[in-house]
């Protein structure tokens, strides 16, 4: 089972994530932290090559065998990670990474690109939206301070770097569904992505009946 959830920064990728993953009892894997680890990396100044990135089962991020998973999410490694995803040598190593755990485990994978480069063969593909307003008040919530505007205003310009670039643009995959979260509750949403991932489940099952009768 391979279940890919793409969107924008703060559309509520990690937390429906976390939520099919625990429901259909799936690894759920945090691509983002990845590369935040990553621009976390060339701010100490560790090279790229020097570099070990290793995600544990219990979804810690060590960088050089340090726990750096506290550490991910700051408004500064915003910028820095969609910046350090540019960058060709960088997506390729990781994308090879995350090919290798969603050929050892069933997972919930979530990011920019999964859908459209990491997993194309994918089982489930959902696109999550938001407006920049909408997310832009869910990250001030989730880091329990920040100005809205300017927040806004820097998941405005990360949308545009990330949709523009060069090597694997931020995009829904064609054959992904679209989940506007805008209006929604979680609740909701973890139900509609539900519903998704239960109806392919009983396809498969009605596929192998028919195929062994």
């Amino acid at each position: 089972m391979k279940i890919a959830i793409d969107g924008p920064a703060a559309s509520g990728k990690t937390s429906l994530g976390k939520a099919l993953a625990r429901e259909f009892r799936l690894r759920f894997v945090e691509t983002g932290k990845m590369y935040r680890a990553v621009a976390l990396g060339f701010e100490r100044g560790i090279q790229l090559a020097d570099m070990e990135i290793c995600v544990t089962e219990d979804e810690r991020f060590l960088l050089n065998g340090q726990d750096v998973t506290a550490q991910l999410h700051t408004s500064a490694l915003d910028q820095k990670s969609s910046q350090v995803a540019v960058l060709p040598e960088v997506r390729e190593r990781l994308v090879e990474l995350q090919r290798e755990i969603a050929n050892r485990h069933d997972v919930v994978m979530e990011g920019r690109d999964i859908g459209t480069v990491v997993l194309p063969d994918a089982d489930v593909k959902i696109f999550l939206m938001a407006t920049p307003h909408e997310r832009a008040s869910r990250r001030i919530q989730q880091r329990q301070s920040g100005d809205l505007d300017q927040v806004e205003q820097e998941i405005i310009v990360r949308d545009t770097r990330d949709s523009e670039r060069a090597v694997a643009p931020l995009k829904p995959a064609a054959d992904a569904t679209i989940i506007q979260t805008s209006q929604k509750t979680l609740k909701e949403v973890i139900s509609e992505a539900s519903t998704l991932v239960r109806d392919l489940l009983e396809d498969v099952v009605w596929s192998a009946e028919n195929r062994d009768s």
